[in-house]
């Protein structure tokens, strides 16, 4: 059974994305889909020491309403010293920083002369995945033959890639027209987010919607041990 999931990328998203990469075998980048204001698409949490903070990519939005997500451009190359400093000060005394950092960095220089988006959020979801041992193929949906309809494009897209199962994120069952997919002979399942461990975080409260990254700094090799998909 081939299973696949399909979501648009997120910047160094949380713990649950990861986890949906790593429970199928096929991992569809959504993002010919249009671009969405105050989203996860260019940001994400972490934890500071004056609490929870965004840290945001900046993009062009102006006059450009309806953008898809691989067409929205970065202004400038500025966030990448921001985020990495933000990242250093707030994450320098995690137990694992040291074991990581240079290779964190080194992703944060890859991203400097990228034009798109897109592009940044996948660099960072391969070579993170790498970092947990996921080897789940990735793709885009732009490979594949596109149709009109909100469900019929997600099916075509199952269709072609050969799945036999289809695996959707929680908030998708607001608009998913299941016997679409029961008429291909596709299963259709839902991500369930719930139940994850605490871990020791820094800086307060507990809090499980931050970047993957305060889980590798926190824990290292021990952070599989805290997903649902290991």
């Amino acid at each position: 059974m081939k299973k696949v999931a399909i979501l648009q990328s997120n910047y160094i998203p949380w713990k649950g994305y990861f986890d949906m990469i790593n429970m199928v075998d096929e991992f569809v980048l959504y993002d010919d889909m249009q671009y969405t204001k105050r989203d996860w698409r260019n940001r994400n949490i972490i934890k500071t020491f004056q609490g929870m903070q965004w840290i945001s990519i900046p993009v062009a939005t102006k006059g450009k309403f309806y953008q898809k997500i691989n067409e929205t451009e970065v202004i400038s190359s500025e966030w990448v010293d921001e985020h990495w400093k933000t990242l250093q000060y707030n994450y320098a005394r995690a137990k694992h920083f040291d074991e990581y950092s240079e290779t964190i960095k080194e992703l944060y220089e890859q991203c400097r002369e990228e034009k798109y988006l897109s592009r940044i959020n996948y660099i960072f979801l391969k070579k993170i995945c790498e970092i947990l041992n996921i080897d789940t193929k990735i793709t885009w949906s732009s490979e594949y033959n596109l149709i009109d309809g909100k469900t019929e494009k997600l099916v075509g897209i199952c269709k072609q890639a050969g799945a036999d199962c289809y695996l959707s994120g929680p908030a998708a069952k607001d608009y998913i027209e299941n016997e679409l997919f029961a008429n291909e002979s596709i299963a259709l399942e839902y991500m369930d987010y719930s139940g994850y461990k605490e871990y020791s975080q820094l800086h307060g409260e507990f809090l499980h919607s931050v970047t993957i990254l305060d889980m590798i700094f926190n824990l290292g090799k021990e952070t599989n041990q805290y997903m649902k998909s290991f």
